[in-house]
This record gives C-alpha cells, structure tokens and sequence, in this order.
C-alpha cells in the first residue's frame, strides 16, 4: 500500500493510471480528487459527463486495500460501468450484484468479493436496504464507498430517488470507510445535501468547469404546438447522426418515434412505461449506432457512455437547469461539434409546474407521523407501508419530510422513531411547512430554466451562472450571441437584459458574496449580468434582483469577506 501522504502518490496515480487503463494523462480534477481519495478525504467530485468521473475511484480503487464499492442507480449502467473496467487487460475483476441476476451469478459474486478476487462491486441503492447485504459487506471491510449519480441523494437534484437517503447509515454499518461521491451536474444547493445526505465528514469539494464549448446553444420559441412538433422532427432529421429527442411525456416519445420512423430513419422510443427489455433493446441500439435517434423521456441518459452523439433536442421544458444541463451534456463527449436546442412554448411549463408541486400532502405526513408517534419502539418504513396502505416510496418521502422538520430520526438499521417532545399533529405541521419551502424551491427552480429559454444575452453565461461559474461572454457559439434581439424578457421573477456592461452597482455582489435580504434572509450570489443579479436565498430558492431596486431601497446587504 502506498504512503498515502507522499507527494510521490500522484505520481503513483498517474503511473497506474497508464499501465492498467492507457490513460497517458490525467485531468486535473481527477487527479486532485483521487489524492483526496488516497488520503482518506471524503470527496465530492462534480464533473460534466465525459470528465472521466469513473476513473477517480477506478485508480485509487486498486491502490487502496479491501474492495470498492460503487452505489449505481441502474442496472443497465452498472453494466456498462463493468464492461468498461473488464475492456482493460490489466483490470481486476468487477462484479455486480443485483435484482436480474440469477441466483448462481449473485453467490459467484459474493465469493469473488470474500476471497478477493473481485476488487469493485456495484450494487443499487436497493441492494443495501436490505440487512444481509450491509453485513456481508462489513465482512468485506471495503476501502472506499463510492456513489455513483450523487445527484440522487440530493431532494434538489433532478434525479432524486429516496433509496439513496440510506447509504449514509450503510456506510456507517459497514465500517465507514472513505466516501466518494460523484456527479456531473450539481448546483451549489445540490452539493450541500448530497454532502448532508451522506453524512460527509469535511470533504474535499472537487468542481471542475460546467462550460461545454463545442456544444452550441438554441432555442426556438412556438405559440402553436403543432409548428413546434413538426419542426423538431425536421431538425431531427436533418442533424448529424446520432441524436436524442426529449420530451416531457411517454405518449410524446412514442408519437416522435413514429414521425421520424415514417421519414426513414431509425428511431427509438424509451421511457418508464416499456418492459425492462424493450428499454435494454433501445439502449443497445442506440449505443452499438443501430439507432439513427433515441426519443425519450428523463427515464433515458444517466451513464450512457457513447461519445458520437451530435445533438440534444428539447421538445419540452425540463423541470430544472440541473435536468437541461444534465441532458445536454450527452452531445459531443469526443469533442466534436454538437447542438443542444430546446424547442419552447410557454403553456410547456404548466407539466413541469405539477412536477414541481408533487409533494406528501397533510394527510399522507399526519398518517406517517402517527404510526411512528404512536409507538415507544422504532417502526419498520414497510410496517408504516402495510398500516397505512401507502406504497414504500410515498412512506420515504414523508419520513424525509418529517425528518427534515426534526420530528423523526432515521436509526442506523433503517427504523424510524419519533423524537420526544413534538406530538403526532405538530411533526405533519411542521413537515407541511417544510414541503411547502420545497415547493417554493423547486418552482424557483423551474422560473431559472424558463430565464434561461427567455434570455436574450449569451445562453452559455445565463446556464453557467446559474452553477456559480463566472463567464464574460459573448460566447458566440449560442443564438443569443448569434442573432442578440432587442428588448428585455422577464418571467416569473427572472430576466436578462443582454451583453450589457455590468453597473457599478454590482461591484459588491459579485459571483460567490453571501448576503442578506430584508424580507427572504441569507444568500449567496449566483451570477450577475448587467443591472442585475442572481441570487440563491436558502428560504426562497434562485431570485433574479433589480441592482437599482436593492440598492434604492436597501434590501440587500452583502456581508463582509462573504465571497469565496
């Protein structure tokens, strides 16, 4: 095992690195992220797809006593992250072990990992609910716990999904051992949880740059649906191949696929809506280049590994920024020119406002609180499940809501109690009101994503703004830059007024200040641009502010030494 503390680890990495993968170079957040890694920091590691994420635990992992194990949402990536390890001749074994295996395959496995034949194992979050699963894996005594798609952790993230909220106590039941967290898209209020979720102990914060400057940005605004369906097949079939059409709904998939099959070309629908085989089916297609276009919703993307795909289309308003980015960020991984358009009507936001909205009502959180107040023992979320006649992801999410409002505590074997002092009515209250603020940050959210179809100054600063990355611009590679239009565009609180030189007024607001508003308390600044600001409040969600307003009136204070 190497001196983890020796200056000559990076070099240790890098040698590896070359003999093992083929990889001559490292970038320069890989290799700040794997000596963290190789400290025993706990990392956080936000890279845009194509960074090259996998290879921060892949290298260390071999360094590093005890096996590696990788949190992976979903099977079809668990396999492809397999695949890539075994495509090295000089790789260890990698094993996964989850719900489509047969059980001979699952007890291969567990052996490879107890004899220490098999030096990475991916598991789904699922995987490690259950009880015997945690406990073969304290046996293993696992050197590093990575997870894959941290995003997921995180409420805020666009992926979320609940079964991610345990790993901190899997982690814990397992000996502890350095955590790895990964994504390729997180806004600041996203790394904050993700590092709260999992119980971080001081991690190193890796961020590498969120700008993607071969992909070129547009969008196209519609008042008629119809126009905006047929030109979004048009352009479809008229880019370099392959490419990815998203919509907002199955029906949509299903209904472009058709359109761009009758044009002669091969085009796939996915969604959550198919078998598990017809989405494996359109996933292989699309990776071996059988398929011309994938049109798909969400449900398509997390870890496809193809570097050729020469665009992204938007045939709807993704709920957040985090989604678009995430999305987008698909095009052009080899580095060739690539476009990401998205295809805008108003009137698409009113689904993606329902998304925002979804949340544990008062009944469903007063339900949950009271067969967990009810109770001198921790309960069973199934138990709460079979009481209440609630499916287990609804009963998650209201533990969460709960949780949150400090009125329950998650124990370490997964069982909820009640904490002393709150009663049963006063945890659904407090819980309500906690929904209620997500609510209002999830809508700020989307009133982002609109600005940023609205802006009429440089798409690339308006997107890289929003993840608190400073850009003067223009880029000249988005239509704004391109065709600027005159005017001013401002919806649901947030606008942009073009290339303007940036007003004296925001001399102390620049990108990173903490500061304090009159009425919606702490914040950070996002971005600004020109006589204006963005600023991410911690009650309130993202608000874009008149400098001359806040400065006039006195509602904004920027505090001392708060950039950083």
């Amino acid at each position: 095992m190497p001196d983890q503390r020796s200056p000559a680890v990076s070099e240790q990495l890098a040698r590896t690195a070359d003999e093992v993968f083929g990889w001559s170079a490292l970038r320069p957040g890989q290799l700040t992220a794997m000596e963290a890694v190789m400290r025993g920091r706990d990392t956080l590691a936000v890279m845009p797809t194509g960074a090259g994420k996998s290879a921060v635990y892949q290298v260390p992992g071999l360094l590093l006593p005890g096996p590696t194990v990788v949190v992976s949402p979903l099977i079809a990536l668990q396999r492809d992250q397999i695949a890539g390890l075994l495509s090295h001749a000089g790789a260890p074994e990698a094993v996964a072990v989850n719900s489509a295996q047969a059980a001979g395959e699952t007890r291969a496995a567990w052996d490879a990992v107890r004899h220490g034949d098999a030096e990475f194992l991916f598991l789904s979050p699922e995987q490690l609910a259950k009880d015997e699963v945690v406990e073969r894996l304290a046996r293993a005594a696992p050197s590093l716990f990575v997870v894959d798609e941290a995003q997921c952790v995180a409420a805020w993230g666009h992926d979320f999904r609940p079964d991610y909220l345990r790993l901190a106590q899997a982690a814990q039941r397992m000996g502890r051992p350095t955590l790895l967290a990964l994504t390729a898209t997180a806004a600041p209020p996203v790394r904050e949880e993700i590092v709260e979720r999992l119980g971080m102990a001081d991690p190193a914060l890796v961020v590498a740059g969120f700008d993607r400057p071969n992909i070129a940005l547009e969008v196209h605004r519609f008042l008629d649906d119809t126009d905006k369906r047929r030109v979004v097949v048009e352009r479809a079939a008229a880019e370099p191949k392959p490419g990815i059409v998203y919509t907002a709904t199955r029906r949509d998939a299903e209904a472009y696929a058709a359109d761009l099959a009758e044009l002669g070309l091969s085009a796939a629908a996915y969604h959550a809506g198919l078998t598990a085989g017809e989405r494996s089916r359109a996933h292989d297609a699309f990776l071996s280049g059988e398929a011309d276009v994938v049109v798909a919703t969400s449900a398509f993307g997390m870890g496809i590994d193809k570097e050729d795909v020469r665009f992204v289309l938007h045939a709807s308003v993704p709920g957040s920024l985090d989604a678009y980015y995430q999305e987008i960020g698909r095009a052009g991984r080899d580095g060739g020119p690539a476009v990401a358009v998205l295809h805008y009507r108003s009137e698409d936001s009113g689904l993606q406002r329902l998304f925002a909205t979804r949340a544990p009502d008062e009944d469903t959180l007063g339900a949950v609180a009271e067969r967990i107040h009810g109770r001198d023992t921790p309960v069973e979320p199934d138990d709460i499940a079979k009481d209440t006649g609630l499916t287990r992801r609804r009963v998650t999410a209201a533990v969460n809501l709960l949780e949150e409002a400090g009125a329950v505590r998650t124990e370490d074997d997964g069982r909820v109690r009640a904490v002393a002092g709150t009663t049963a009515g006063e945890a659904a209250a407090r819980a309500a009101e906690q929904a209620h603020s997500r609510r209002r940050l999830e809508q700020s959210r989307l009133a982002m994503m609109l600005g940023y179809a609205e802006t009429t100054g440089c798409r690339r600063r308006f997107l890289l703004g929003y993840f608190g990355e400073p850009y003067d611009g223009p880029c000249g590679t988005c239509d704004g830059c391109a065709s600027p239009r005159p005017g001013d565009s401002v919806v649901d609180g947030v606008g942009d007024t073009g290339e303007e030189s940036p007003s004296p007024a925001a001399a102390p607001y620049a990108a990173g200040t903490r500061v304090q508003h009159t009425e919606w308390g702490e914040g950070t600044v996002m971005s600004e641009e020109g006589d204006r600001i963005t600023v991410l409040f911690e009650s309130m969600g993202y608000r874009t502010l008149s400098l001359a307003a806040i400065t006039g009136k006195g509602l904004l204070t920027a505090h001392p030494h708060g950039a950083g």
